[in-house]
């Protein structure tokens, strides 16, 4: 009897921020897996630290390039795609053998996350199930101490890695926005929101919900920022 492939989100960070099926999955499970990349630990892995069953098998599962090469050459989709392959024949190696396999997410697992490329791969061959979490850009919104969207506020989500007059077209046709994957983005990003004239009520959100959270006005931002930080734009919509 096959076991069961359970993508597992766990929120923005907190331990306490996962949900109760979550952590229940999470204390549970013999075999977890987890993305990260090759000589770190992995901030899915992170979050769950001291949570595991003492007896827990770990299956980390290094990328084989992050930012080494340009996300429009033609090897990184070969190179991921290989990557992807061989973590699904790991998990299906588990299941085969009558076995569940927990596998961490951060955030919420169908939103921008690894896990995606692998439920694809599974889905057919092996069950499948999904536990919603928390989104990183929530937990960063709500670090502002300031809602998102108000009344009839249109919400975009862009990441950095968008060409300059995309972010720029983006920024200035929304009334709140969230970018997120900034990183070596960040001048690039700094440009388009002055250029669509939204500086001045510019966020930067880095590690939300999480130690070392910082919230600071992208004005104010001088340093490269973590490839995970989150920009803001609050919407200023309808309200009573």
């Amino acid at each position: 009897m096959s076991g069961t492939v359970y993508g597992v989100g766990l929120g923005p960070g907190a331990q306490d921020l996962l949900s109760v099926r979550a952590d229940r999955l999470v204390r549970g499970g013999r075999h977890v897996a987890y993305f990260r990349k090759a000589g770190r630990p992995g901030q899915a892995r992170r979050i769950v630290e001291g949570l595991l069953r003492a007896d827990a098998i770990e299956l980390p599962m290094e990328y084989p390039v992050t930012t080494e090469i340009p996300i429009s050459d033609p090897r990184y989709n070969t190179c991921l795609s290989a990557f992807y392959a061989e973590c699904t024949d790991r998990l299906l190696a588990v299941t085969d053998a009558g076995e569940d396999v927990v596998v961490l997410c951060e955030g919420d697992p169908f939103f921008y996350g690894s896990f995606m490329h692998l439920h694809s791969r599974l889905t057919g061959r092996t069950p499948v199930e999904v536990v919603p979490g928390i989104t990183g850009m929530a937990g960063a919104w709500n670090a502002t101490g300031m809602p998102i969207t108000w009344g009839d506020d249109v919400l975009t989500v862009a990441m950095a890695t968008l060409p300059e007059e995309e972010l720029v077209r983006r920024i200035r046709d929304t009334d709140a926005l969230v970018v997120m994957k900034i990183g070596r983005h960040l001048p690039k990003l700094r440009r388009a929101v002055a250029a669509a004239g939204r500086t001045d009520t510019a966020w930067l959100v880095e590690h939300a919900a999480m130690p070392g959270q910082r919230v600071t006005r992208l004005a104010d931002v001088d340093t490269i920022t973590p490839y995970f930080s989150i920009l803001l734009i609050h919407g200023q919509g309808r309200r009573p």
